[in-house]
Parts: C-alpha cells; sequence; structure tokens
C-alpha cells in the first residue's frame, strides 16, 4: 500500500510498509496544494499547484499521463478537494484591487473546473463556474458528502451547506462564545461517506455532528467534547463506522458512530495531530504532526511505520555536522537534538538532551538546547540548556556526552550545573593531539571564559574520566562574545566586546591583542591551509575585518552589514552572508585574495543566522572557477522563515532530479566597499541580448556545472500543516501536505 502527500513542487509516494519514500511526481513548477486519487482509477492520481495546473498521474510507476491547464485566473489555486467525474473543485483567491494583500485578508470562493476529455496529453480547460464565495483557504474547512452530492464549507463562526442538484445552499451560525466562555469558531470540517451528518470541530476542543441540515430551521446538532484544545482534524471511516479526532494532545481519538460514548485512544504520538487520512479499504490511519512526521496506524491499534522529515521548530543551536555520521544536527523535538542524514535524505535518531518529560502547556518554561558543539573527530558531544523561570534565576546546565561505539549513539558522560553564573555565549572544542588532551572553552556574559579538561579520575573505584574546569579568563572586566580555535590548535581567539584577544591554550598566556574600528566582535573565523595566518572577525558597526597573526595588524577591512561568517573547514574558502535591503546576498572568497571567488545576490529574503559547511561524500571534479568553493564541502543555511536551502552544481541537479526551480548566479555585485576591495566582476557582453530577456532569469538554463540555489517557497501564515522533507536534492523546506 502507498502513501501519497504533496511535498513542495512534488507528490512524494511513502510505501506504508518500509517507510521509503519509492517515487518522486515532478512536473509541477510551484507549489503542489492538493493531491486526490482519481475515483474511477485508484491506480492514478490528480495533483493541482499553485502554478494553474491539474496533473494525472500513475503513481505506481512515477509516469506523469496528463496536463491540464487551467485559465489564467486559477494561477492561485489552493487545493483540490475532491471531483465530481469531470470536473475538480479548488479554492481561488479573488483578485483585489491592491496587490499587497496578505494572504490570510484575502477572500476565496470554491470554483469547478471542468476537465476535458482529450487523447492529448496537453489539455486547455477554460470551463470554470462558481460554487460557493467566502470561504476559507484551510483545506480542511471544506469536505464533500454522500460522494458529491453536497459540499460543507465552514470559516469563522459559519458553516455553509450547497446541494449541487437542487443548486441551493444552507447557511448556519453559531455565537462567538458560549456561555462557558469557549470559543466557537470552526477549525475543521468531515462529512459522513452514507449518512445526511456533517462533524465540525471547534477552537475549544468540541466536536459538533449536524443532521438535517437540508432545513433551515429543522437542523440540530449534538456535541462531543474530549479535545482540551482546538480540534485540528476530522475525518470519517470509509464505512462511516468511526470518526475520528486529533489535536494538541497528540492523541488519536477514534468515535463510535451513533455510539459516542464509546471511544478509542491511541496516545503519545510524540506531537501534535495536523491532520488524519484513511486508506479507502480502512485497514491504514495515517496522522501528520506538527514535528513534520507521518505515523501509519493499523486501525487505531497500534504504530506500523513512521516517516519522519527534518523536524520543524525553534532553532536555537548553529547549523553543525557530526564528523561519525556526516548528519546535520540541530534541535529537534522539545530538549531534543536531531541528527538528519542530508545524503539520505533520512532522520537517524533524535538525542534525548534535556532527559525530561515535556508537557505541552503554554505559559510553562521548560529546559531548551541552546548551544551543541562536536570536537573534531565526534568523540564528544557538548550541549547547553537553558529555562527561565518566573521571578527566579536563569537555570543553566553544561553536558559532555561521549559516543558510544556499542550503541553508535552518544552517552552522557558529565553535567555541571551552572557551569557560569550567566547566559553561555559561545563554546568551542580544541582539536586533540598526541601530547595534548580534549578540549572545551565556553564564554558567558559573566565576563569570564572557561576552559574544561578531561581528567582521568583519581581513583580507581571512580567510573571514569570526567570534565572539570581547568582556567578561568578574563579581560578587564568585558564581556565576552565568542571564541575559536586555530586549526592546529595552537591559538584561541575571544572577543571581548571590541577587543579581540588571542591566548596560548597550552599556558594560558596572553599573546596579543589585536587593533580594529570601533564595534563589538560579533563573529570570529580563523582562516585554514594556507590561509592560517589570517584571523577574520565581523563588528556591529558593519564591519569585516582581516588581521594577520604573523605581524598582529590589520590586513583589510571593508564596510558590510555580515549577519554570519563562517569557514569551510576542508578549505581556505570562507562565506559571508551580507544583509542587504530586506534580503540576503552571499560572498565566498579567500581571505588572501583580492576578490571573490562567488557572489549571489539575494539568496533570500530576511536575515541569515545559522549555516554550514557539509563535507561531500565525494569529491566533485568541477573545473568552472565560480563552482569550484563546491568541490570538497556544500554550503547549506537557514532563513529566518525556517526554510532550509543549499547550493549545488548545475551537474549534480541532472544527476540528482533536482526540482525545476532554480536561480541563476547573478554574476554582477553591487558597488560596494567590498566589491572594491576584492576587485571587479567579470561581466558578459550584452550588446546582441534581447532586452527583455532578463525577465526571464528564473527560467533561464544553467550553463553546464554552473551553481544554482534550490528553494521552493517559504512557510506561510495559512492553517495548514507543514512538512519538511527533501525535494531530491538534499534540500529540506517547509512543505504542505494539506491534502494526502
Amino acid at each position: 500500500m502507498f502513501l501519497l502527500c504533496a511535498s513542495g513542487e512534488c507528490v512524494k509516494v511513502f510505501s506504508t510498509s518500509t517507510e521509503e519514500c519509492i517515487h518522486d511526481l515532478q512536473g509541477h513548477t510551484d507549489l503542489v496544494t492538493g493531491v486526490l486519487l482519481r475515483p474511477s482509477n485508484h491506480l492514478q492520481v490528480y495533483s493541482c499547484s499553485i502554478d494553474g495546473t491539474v496533473r494525472l498521474w500513475d503513481f505506481t510507476d512515477g509516469i506523469l499521463i496528463k496536463v491540464r491547464v487551467d485559465s489564467g485566473c486559477l494561477s492561485s489555486v489552493f487545493a483540490v478537494t475532491v471531483d465530481h467525474p469531470t470536473s475538480s473543485f479548488h479554492t481561488l483567491a479573488l483578485s483585489t484591487s491592491s496587490q499587497f494583500v496578505c494572504a490570510t485578508e484575502k477572500l476565496f470562493q470554491l470554483v469547478a473546473v471542468h476537465l476535458p476529455q482529450s487523447g492529448d496529453q496537453l489539455v486547455e480547460s477554460r470551463e470554470l463556474s462558481a460554487v460557493l464565495s467566502n470561504v476559507s483557504s484551510n483545506p480542511a474547512d471544506i469536505a464533500f458528502g454522500r460522494g458529491g452530492e453536497y459540499i460543507a464549507s465552514a470559516k469563522g463562526l459559519q458553516l455553509k451547506v450547497f446541494f449541487f442538484k437542487k443548486q441551493k445552499s444552507y447557511e448556519f451560525s453559531l455565537k462567538e462564545d458560549n456561555k462557558k466562555g469557549g470559543l466557537n469558531t470552526f477549525t475543521c470540517v468531515a462529512c459522513h461517506p452514507k449518512d445526511d451528518c456533517i462533524a465540525t470541530g471547534h477552537g475549544d476542543g468540541k466536536i459538533r455532528l449536524w443532521r438535517n441540515f437540508n432545513h433551515k430551521k429543522e437542523y440540530t446538532y449534538s456535541t462531543l467534547h474530549w479535545h482540551h484544545n482546538a480540534v485540528s482534524s476530522l475525518c470519517f471511516t470509509p464505512e462511516g463506522t468511526n470518526l475520528l479526532s486529533g489535536g494538541v494532545e497528540s492523541v488519536l481519538v477514534q468515535w463510535r458512530y451513533n455510539q459516542e460514548s464509546q471511544r478509542d485512544f491511541l496516545p503519545r504520538l510524540g506531537a501534535a495531530i495536523t491532520h488524519i487520512a484513511v486508506s479507502p479499504d480502512g485497514a491504514l490511519f495515517c496522522t501528520s504532526h506538527s514535528d513534520n512526521k507521518i505515523t501509519i496506524i493499523q486501525s487505531c491499534v497500534k504504530v506500523s511505520a513512521v516517516i519522519q522529515g527534518l523536524v520543524k521548530g525553534d532553532v536555537q543551536t548553529d547549523l553543525i555536522v557530526d564528523p561519525r555520521s556526516k548528519a546535520l544536527v540541530l534541535n529537534g523535538k522539545p530538549g531534543h537534538l536531531q541528527f538528519y542524514s542530508l545524503q539520505r535524505d533520512k532522520l537517524l535518531y533524535n538525542l534525548d538532551i534535556v532527559q525530561q518529560e515535556y508537557i505541552h502547556e503554554l505559559g510553562l518554561e521548560q529546559f531548551e538546547v541552546v548551544k551543541a558543539a562536536f570536537d573534531a573527530s565526534g568523540t564528544w558531544l557538548a550541549t547547553v540548556e537553558e529555562r527561565k523561570q518566573k521571578s527566579a534565576e536563569l537555570e543553566v546546565n553544561l553536558k559532555l556526552w561521549a559516543f558510544d561505539e556499542q550503541t553508535q549513539s552518544f552517552v552522557l558522560n558529565t553535567t555541571i550545573s551552572a557551569p557560569h553564573e550567566a547566559r553561555i555565549t559561545a563554546m568551542c572544542f580544541r582539536q586533540a593531539t598526541d601530547s595534548q588532551t580534549t578540549m572545551l572553552v565556553s564564554t558567558s556574559k559573566d565576563g569570564h571564559f572557561k576552559a574544561w579538561q578531561l581528567a582521568t579520575p583519581a581513583h580507581t573505584e571512580d567510573e571514569g574520566p570526567s570534565w572539570s574546569c581547568d582556567f578561568v579568563g578574563t579581560y578587564h572586566g568585558l564581556v565576552p562574545e565568542c571564541c575559536c580555535f586555530s586549526a592546529d590548535s595552537s591559538l584561541l581567539a575571544v572577543s571581548f566586546q571590541e577587543v579581540v584577544t588571542v591566548w596560548s591554550p597550552t599556558s594560558w598566556e596572553l599573546l596579543t591583542t589585536l587593533s580594529q574600528p570601533p564595534g563589538a566582535i560579533r563573529d570570529l573565523c580563523f582562516g585554514r591551509l594556507s590561509c592560517s595566518k589570517y584571523l577574520l572577525g565581523t563588528t556591529a558597526k558593519n564591519l569585516l575585518c582581516c588581521w594577520n597573526l604573523l605581524t598582529c595588524s590589520l590586513e583589510w577591512s571593508t564596510s558590510m552589514d555580515i549577519s554570519l561568517l563562517l569557514a569551510d573547514p576542508l578549505s581556505e574558502n570562507m562565506a559571508a552572508f551580507c544583509c542587504q535591503a530586506g534580503c540576503t546576498d552571499l560572498f565566498v572568497f579567500k581571505p588572501s585574495e583580492p576578490r571573490p571567488l562567488f557572489s549571489h545576490k539575494a539568496v533570500c529574503s530576511g536575515t541569515v543566522t545559522r549555516a554550514v559547511f557539509a563535507p561531500r561524500e565525494k569529491m566533485l571534479d568541477s573545473c568552472e572557477e565560480n563552482s569550484q568553493w563546491l568541490n570538497r564541502s556544500q554550503l547549506h543555511f537557514l532563513t529566518q522563515y525556517m526554510d532550509l536551502m543549499t547550493f549545488t552544481t548545475k551537474a549534480e541537479d541532472d544527476r540528482l532530479m533536482a526540482s525545476s526551480k532554480q536561480l541563476v548566479i547573478d554574476d554582477s555585485v553591487a558597488m560596494t566597499p567590498f566589491y572594491l576591495l576584492l576587485g571587479k566582476h567579470r561581466h558578459q557582453q550584452q550588446e546582441n541580448q534581447d532586452p527583455m530577456s532578463s525577465l526571464s532569469a528564473e527560467r533561464t538554463p544553467l550553463p553546464q556545472s554552473s551553481v544554482a540555489i534550490k528553494e521552493v517557497g517559504s512557510s506561510s501564515c495559512m492553517d495548514r500543516f507543514y512538512l519538511y522533507i527533501s525535494i531530491g536534492i538534499r534540500i529540506f523546506q517547509l512543505k504542505d501536505i494539506s491534502s494526502l
């Protein structure tokens, strides 16, 4: 049996038994908003997209059968709900006089689009008719009853029911609050497959079962109540014998139809339920969750499979790479770190850092993982967790984890409560050598940096080596903000507000201080390989500074509003993300070179504050100058809208069957001091170029071995379920699987 879900610009087909992705149905050029089995052939599936097309697929073989191009006004189609034999139904955003209206303020109508029967693969459909006006754009708020005899639509406090044969609609309204102060707002709708019964979920956790709704004055409803918060999804089983409901409680509730006092529960599903689907034979249930997970359940009895994507959440740690597994590591479930394989596009495991049960309760302060770092070999992992209670001091724990060969995971070795008297601002490991042991350095708002050393136990009866403080450093009462070790671990750089200090980690002698124009230091990076004599830093005064450690002087500086600076551990390359006009530009350069190796304007909107160079399993052999920086490592970065993005070459793009949305490199850079410092960029001759060609740069094919950034939209404020799933090239995005 297969599970289908919309994922960015494609539809993914999963095996419910092996949890593996069998096919990527690729062809849409914009976000896929709906997936629906064809009623006359359950081996075929319809998909619709914001690109204005409806596509018919043979999903078992991954073959595109037909493309129906709708009229231009359907370019903003949001979801397929169900289809009659010759029509599909879509929610459509009505055009407005202002182009600056956000999605939540737009008006939507439900329209029927005729699907013409034709032997051609590409068919244009122009017949469109309105069904209901002022509907919700959330697919969970629209449902069809009795095989399409009527449609129910809920929005706010109003329920609309439209009967197709009679071409008549009825409207039912609820008061804003009931006597007990509950929220009556509609949150989801489901229709019984055989009886005239509509189930609606509400913001106060209640479920209403509506009957006699074909008579305006004789309608009735009964109320079910178990959920303590809003009901996010409702679904009847194919025979109508049971009603399934889910919400923030992470519990799937099964109500017996007409015997609602009898309920079955499947608890502890791990995260809030956002959507429920049932297989056509009723043997399997499927729930999607807020942590980007799909759970496959055998008739509400037991979990049979779990498809876990990159966990969506508040990322407070940096993006880091596990040296052993090469997995991307960042915040996952509350109190956990997730280890996600970029190569296999699969979650390897979650590591419980806090080791306390997470309680889903608003306003309750709980421990959060805020920092994490690996040593060079992946033998040790350091984590920092914080909790701020009301009218109480900040609680901080520093934990050191050792890799266990037997379990192939990390085991807690040492817990240090209150390692500093204030919040920890940064930490880094020193690479162990034959003559030196592993060391961890942490900096804090309390004005100190501390060196933590792995020590052998004094007594043989002790369990084993543990970590303890070896040195405490300060500098004139200033607050340290960041720290880093040189590539050979012979130097430690610690920034104290506007001063950069360089220390010897063997003797703890202050070797020198480095001067620079005013401004607190925000990032520090040592050069690598042939550029190891350089130390680079960014300041709050929008400066990028490069010091020569041999002369202890400022080599060069330039004015840039850099949000993030990081070094590639396998090359001399450095990446600088620069904020400009609400967007982020990327520059890749060597500290010793007079010009950037690569630049890309407006890689994303907003600010980039998390990025990492991930080592490749196999080195590329790209010969193009502007893509050689990708040969050893691949740059991944996280936008402020929670989109994880990466760069890839055209050759990789073809091999890995990447998405079709590509942004061509803009080889021109604004005339900035950074441009003047690092040299002029080569400009292509455009004397014979069509003046209109620049308008279609987003669809221009990339030359062989050129570099593209992969991006598929950002998260929306719509009330939909968003899922992180790869689009086939190791890029992870917030995806919409509102229809399964």
